[in-house]
């Protein structure tokens, strides 16, 4: 990748994206999906239901190309759906994330079918579904700081990224059952 890439950090949200994202800040350059989305026309207006704005990921990969140098993350739980290099998914057992949930005050029923999401692995599917094969690294951030999780990063990123392939790599993803 020649010292540029653009890494999506995905995962069901609750998971830790922004939190990871914020303390990468501190090293790397930090997108937020949902501010690419604004900036291409490619958001909706709030939905009353649950309050989330919901991006035409379709119309923003096909709109967004990534520009930058050296390393570049894109916070956002749809962020493996653009043209990047690599992707970082995060994980979280599902009693601590319906925890992280309900302290946002989410909607009962957001915080279930975001649980349900995660327990089920919903982003391995998508990521099979649509054969997104970028080097992958996947992190349990139950309990792991971020710091943590940014120095397992920073090693994946120095080690150039090693990855197995997309169906390797789901056959030892976290499983929650």
């Amino acid at each position: 990748m020649n010292g540029r890439a653009c890494i999506a950090v995905t995962g069901t949200p609750g998971t830790g994206k922004t939190s990871l994202c914020h303390e990468l800040k501190d090293t790397f350059p930090v997108l937020s999906l949902q501010d690419l989305a604004e900036q291409h026309a490619c958001i909706a207006s709030t939905d009353a239901v649950d309050g989330a704005a919901p991006v035409d990921i379709h119309q923003l990969s096909e709109k967004w190309e990534y520009q930058g140098d050296g390393i570049t993350f894109i916070d956002g739980h749809l962020s493996h759906f653009l043209d990047v290099d690599a992707v970082v998914l995060l994980r979280c057992h599902p009693v601590e994330l319906k925890k992280r949930l309900q302290n946002r005050d989410y909607p009962a029923a957001k915080v279930t079918a975001n649980v349900e999401w995660e327990l089920l692995s919903g982003t391995w599917a998508e990521l099979l579904e649509f054969e997104i094969s970028q080097p992958l690294l996947e992190l349990d951030t139950t309990t792991t700081s971020t710091e943590k999780l940014h120095t397992k990063i920073r090693s994946w990123i120095d080690n150039k990224f090693p990855s197995q392939s997309l169906k390797e790599s789901s056959s030892t993803a976290i499983d929650w059952m």
